[in-house]
C-alpha cells in the first residue's frame, strides 16, 4: 500500500475508534484489497469484521441479498449493485458500515458499454450510501490500485461527513 493509503487507513481507524463503529467490505473486482488496506492498521480488530469477496454474481445474491433481476437487467458492474452490496454486506456481518467494489479491472471482460476500468464503488450504511464510478482502463494491476485508493478514501470522507451525527448526545 502506497503513503497517502496508509494515512487514510489510520485515519479511518482513528473515526471507527472513536465512534465505536464497525465496518465490513464486500468486493468483487478488488479481490480483498479494501479489506487490506483496512486490516493495514493495529487493532483493526476492534472495528473490522470481516469481508467478503463475491468475485460472481451467485456469490452476490446467496450472500449479500442482491437481485438475481438486477444483476440480469443491468449487470454486476452498476451502482445499483454496488449500494445493494453494501446493504447486503452491513446485513451479513452485522456491521454499521461497508464498503463495496464491483467492476471490470482488465485486461478482458470489457464491451462497449461496459468498457475495460470500469469500476462501481460505494460505502456507507444501511440507509445511507454513496457511490463513485472510476472509468479509465491503466491496466489492471493499477485500475485495481486506483478503485482500492478511491474506496477507502471515499468511506474516510463518508466519516467525516457522519462525525457530527456520531458526537450528537455527548456533553
Amino acid at each position: 500500500m502506497d503513503f497517502e493509503g496508509r494515512i487514510i487507513s489510520r485515519e479511518i481507524s482513528q473515526l471507527l475508534w472513536e465512534s465505536e463503529k464497525t465496518v465490513a467490505t464486500a468486493e468483487s473486482c478488488t479481490g480483498g484489497r479494501v479489506a487490506e488496506a483496512i486490516i493495514a492498521v493495529p487493532g483493526a480488530s476492534k472495528y473490522f469484521k470481516g469481508g467478503i469477496i463475491c468475485y460472481v454474481n451467485e456469490v452476490k445474491e446467496n450472500l449479500l441479498g442482491v437481485s438475481h433481476e438486477l444483476l440480469e437487467e443491468k449487470t454486476a458492474v452498476c451502482e445499483e449493485v454496488a449500494v445493494a452490496m453494501v446493504k447486503g454486506a452491513c446485513k451479513a456481518l452485522n456491521t454499521d458500515y461497508a464498503i463495496a467494489a464491483t467492476g471490470i479491472a482488465g485486461p478482458g471482460g470489457g464491451s462497449k458499454e461496459i468498457p475495460v476500468g470500469t469500476i462501481w464503488l460505494a460505502c456507507g450504511s444501511a440507509d445511507k450510501v454513496m457511490t463513485c464510478k472510476v472509468e479509465e482502463d491503466h491496466g489492471r494491476d493499477i485500475n485495481l490500485a486506483i478503485a482500492t485508493n478511491k474506496a477507502i478514501q471515499m468511506f474516510c470522507d463518508f466519516l467525516k461527513a457522519e462525525e457530527p451525527e456520531n458526537r450528537e448526545g455527548e456533553s
